[in-house]
């Protein structure tokens, strides 16, 4: 039970690891951030900046080397209750639309009732009204996607991670499901904290952008996106929207290249 605005604390965090060749590698040095109630906080840098692997941590599927996450305003500092979304959704392919969905509400106990309840707001809410009895086989990326994202909005989640979730569709089906997570977002507010390493995604959907530097990955700036929420773009705002473009690239285009060239 949240009994005052959440905040995500994230401090003096540094993640260290053993590489294939025995190496100790520093992924993460010296992180220091905060994510607001609902707030949604965009993580941007080039390949091998630990965007990754500092959601992952945020989300407890991996442990810091040292620093610390905590959570301000949920009663007996409990964590609060995640939901993570990434690039490959793995829906169960045995299940149905509406069978995936309710998973996570099945795992915590929840009655039939509620489970019809919010299965059927969620799956509405994303827009798969009547595929309920679908099998993701029968679904396109983007359908996919979206029971993926309605599967993590069901448990009511007090914090949201999203992993590069759009980087593997097409273009156009990437436009709309950026747009449909806005249009999400604005009924659900929830804290969010999004990987990408689209810098025209970043400045469209983040109220801030963490910009990273290649490993060992530290916060190089944070720039907040002083544009409305709906609308960014939109041609009234083309200028500002490109100005926060060219901004971040600016910041990570010799870091990228770099990373580029390693990758050859």
């Amino acid at each position: 039970m949240v009994t005052q605005p959440m905040r995500v604390v994230v401090k003096d965090l540094e993640k260290k690891f053993i590489d294939s060749r025995k190496q100790e590698v520093t992924a993460l040095r010296n992180i220091n951030l905060t994510i607001e109630e609902e707030e949604f906080v965009v993580l941007v840098g080039p390949s091998g900046c630990g965007k990754s692997t500092l959601l992952n941590i945020v989300a407890g599927l991996l442990s810091p080397s040292s620093g610390e996450i905590y959570f301000e305003g949920l009663e007996g500092n409990k964590r609060p209750k995640m939901s993570v979304v990434f690039q490959e959704v793995a829906l169960f392919p045995w299940r149905t639309v509406y069978e995936n969905v309710v998973f996570g509400l099945e795992e915590r106990g929840a009655s039939k009732e509620e489970q019809r309840e919010k299965g059927k707001y969620y799956i509405d809410m994303v827009g798969l009204a009547g595929f309920e009895n679908a099998y993701p086989k029968q679904l396109s990326g983007g359908m996919r996607q979206r029971a993926g994202i309605a599967r993590a909005l069901a448990v009511e989640p007090d914090l949201l991670l999203m992993d590069e979730p759009f980087s593997a569709l097409d273009a156009q089906t990437r436009t709309i499901m950026q747009e449909e997570l806005l249009s999400i977002w604005n009924r659900r507010r929830l804290s969010t904290l999004y990987v990408t390493h689209n810098i025209d995604e970043a400045v469209f959907l983040g109220d801030r952008v963490i910009v990273m530097s290649r490993r060992p990955g530290e916060i190089k700036e944070t720039i907040r996106i002083d544009l409305p929420k709906l609308g960014r773009k939109d041609e009234k705002y083309r200028h500002d929207f490109d100005r926060y473009s060219d901004q971040i690239w600016n910041l990570i285009r010799h870091e990228a290249q770099e990373a580029l060239v390693e990758e050859v």
